[in-house]
């Protein structure tokens, strides 16, 4: 049932004093057996507006990009569709983050299936059941920096019912399933060989962005930073899946950009904006 006309009025006046509402929360999860704790940048709109979701890894790093700020500005000016954003904080980066299906050659990433099962059932119905989401997958994404980054592609890659979109800040491309054999310096990184393995790419589209100050590594000294060269190589790999560059996947190289939360704030809204 709609709101009254004049309780619709009522209601947007009173909204649009305050253009962006942060809330925290510790939430208990069962796959991961601790608390986790998520912050909610919701727009101040009236409950019966539909809103966009971006799930971010990393979410401790959200306010050293002055997420809530920037935020502020796109609703101020109308320039974002309404979007809540949620920021998960990390705690064993090393375990919970990876690949879900495969661990690296040193076990990392052991806890990836159980962050993977907290997101898709722990935190996603519970965002579902306290605010008005987009059901759509269309409309529903997930990103992350570094090797965030490499877990929100494998975490899309994986679960195309449950995100349309993912977002790879600088990500962490070169994970690989065995050591670095300088004679084999591309082998065995594990989301290109799942890639180049695939029959075909999942309705997924990715954004994918990288700084020419990432890093100082060319493993393959063909002269292109690993940061780049890793993200390049597995844009090809999509397109052979059948995937089109600025239809289906898109690059932001920033000049100048480094590994830090400081360059990936200089570019997040162009990512939800591109969503």
């Amino acid at each position: 049932m709609q709101p009254l006309p004049f309780v619709r009025q009522l209601l947007g006046s009173l909204l649009s004093r305050r253009r962006l509402i942060k809330r925290s929360y510790l939430m208990p999860s069962v796959h991961l057996n601790r608390e986790v704790m998520v912050d909610l940048y919701r727009p101040a709109v009236p409950p019966w507006r539909l809103l966009r979701l971006a799930v971010f890894n990393d979410g401790q790093d959200l306010p050293r990009m002055d997420m809530l700020n920037r935020l502020q500005e796109q609703y101020t000016n109308k320039t974002l569709s309404p979007t809540l954003v949620v920021g998960i904080h990390a705690e064993d980066r090393m375990a919970e983050y990876g690949t879900a299906k495969r661990k690296d050659y040193l076990g990392r990433g052991a806890k990836a299936a159980a962050y993977q099962a907290f997101i898709l059932e722990e935190l996603i119905p519970w965002l579902d059941r306290r605010n008005n989401i987009f059901h759509a997958r269309k409309y529903r994404a997930i990103a992350g920096f570094s090797l965030g980054g490499l877990n929100a592609f494998d975490l899309a890659w994986n679960n195309p019912s449950a995100f349309g979109a993912a977002g790879v800040f600088s990500g962490s491309l070169w994970w690989r399933h065995k050591a670095f054999d300088p004679k084999k310096p591309d082998a065995d990184r594990i989301v290109h060989d799942y890639v180049r393995k695939a029959k075909k790419a999942p309705p997924v589209r990715f954004w994918f962005m990288a700084g020419t100050e990432d890093e100082k590594e060319d493993r393959n000294n063909n002269g292109i930073i690993d940061a780049i060269d890793d993200t390049l190589q597995l844009m090809s790999l999509l397109s052979e899946k059948g995937l089109k560059e600025h239809e289906d996947f898109e690059y932001l190289e920033v000049e100048g950009g480094e590994h830090n939360p400081e360059t990936w704030g200089r570019v997040v809204m162009d990512f939800l904006h591109w969503l």
